[in-house]
């Protein structure tokens, strides 16, 4: 009798039963069969997965996996999954949420996760609008999107998601475009790998209430214009002829867009990707068309160790330093007698 290696996973063994029910044409489709794609591909444990979400329509991801997961309530997914990351840390667990459900009422259980670093992958899904409720303008909808909450057009400032990961703390900041098939696949993979928060931004087109928002970065026919996917320690070049770059302004904490051979420009100008420095993450996730192109890929990436690393380390020296019961814990420490 020969022993015989079970045959790797493929993407369809992530998949359930379920209709997938979002519009004909959304990008979540192309976003589900990324994730499918990246676990099939790791060889992920399908009962040692765990995918948690919030309200939304990105929310009803955990339906289409065939893995655990928890469909949860809005704003609070970050919070029950630190609950899941806690209570078994040896569950590998992904959080799914949407420009609404992760960075309006739940943008401060965001903040949170982040700071404290939690080892999940947190994939958010940002479409500028809200889909599920049927378009009312989101944190990241620009200026003047006019929609039925903003009729005479939106007067906030939008988010910039990527930024505000930055701001909270994250140790890994990813991003990528939900028909970008390879660059989605290569950044989840990142992600996974990366022992603590890893925030990706996913650009995820709403064709029924905002379709074409990114054109101006996603067309093909300009994309390698309006595109800089990003690799550590690599030159910051684009554009269909390499030729085009990014350089820092001298004397100050900013970019400039160069071309290479114009004004005595050369190769070795151009800034190298350093994707553990993040003071430049920060100033790549904020480069905007026209003047400048998206940035794609992993903007940072420097570990710490996870909240449930230190958590579960604390309570083991609290433990192994306890002796002599219930009344020498409660003898601990300062007494006051009393006469």
């Amino acid at each position: 009798m020969t022993a015989t290696r079970p045959e790797a996973p493929a993407a369809k063994d992530y998949a359930t039963d379920q209709e997938v029910r979002w519009c004909p044409g959304c990008g979540d489709y192309a976003i589900l069969k990324a994730v499918q794609k990246t676990l099939a591909e790791l060889g992920a444990p399908r009962e040692k997965t765990v995918f948690v979400s919030g309200i939304g329509c990105s929310s009803r991801f955990p339906y289409y996996m065939a893995t655990y997961g928890f469909h949860t309530i809005h704003g609070r997914a970050p919070a029950i999954a630190t609950g899941v990351k806690l209570a078994n840390p040896e569950l590998d667990v992904w959080m799914v949420t949407g420009d609404g459900d992760g960075l309006s009422i739940g943008g401060n259980h965001m903040l949170h996760v982040l700071r404290r670093n939690v080892n999940l992958q947190i994939l958010l899904f940002n479409n500028e609008i809200y889909g599920l409720t049927k378009g009312q303008a989101s944190p990241t909808s620009r200026r003047g999107t006019r929609t039925p909450s903003t009729p005479g057009g939106s007067i906030d400032q939008p988010l910039n998601p990527s930024v505000f990961a930055l701001g909270a703390g994250a140790h890994f900041v990813g991003r990528a475009i939900d028909t970008g098939q390879a660059s989605l696949v290569n950044t989840l993979k990142r992600a996974r790998a990366h022992h603590g928060a890893a925030f990706i931004e996913i650009f995820q087109n709403c064709l029924v209430f905002n379709d074409d928002v990114f054109v101006n970065f996603t067309a093909r026919e300009t994309a390698a214009d309006t595109q800089l996917h990003v690799e550590h320690g690599q030159p910051l070049r684009f554009g269909k002829d390499r030729q085009r770059g990014l350089q820092l302004v001298p004397g100050k904490l900013a970019l400039k867009s160069v071309v290479i051979g114009q004004d005595g420009v050369t190769e070795a100008d151009i800034l190298l990707h350093d994707q553990t420095n993040r003071a430049l993450a920060t100033l790549l996730a904020s480069l905007a068309p026209p003047r400048f192109p998206v940035v794609l890929g992993v903007l940072y990436d420097d570990p710490v160790s996870s909240y449930e690393d230190d958590l579960h380390a604390e309570i083991a020296s609290e433990r192994a330093s306890r002796s002599g019961g219930l009344a020498a814990a409660i003898e601990k420490g300062s007494t006051w007698t009393v006469e």
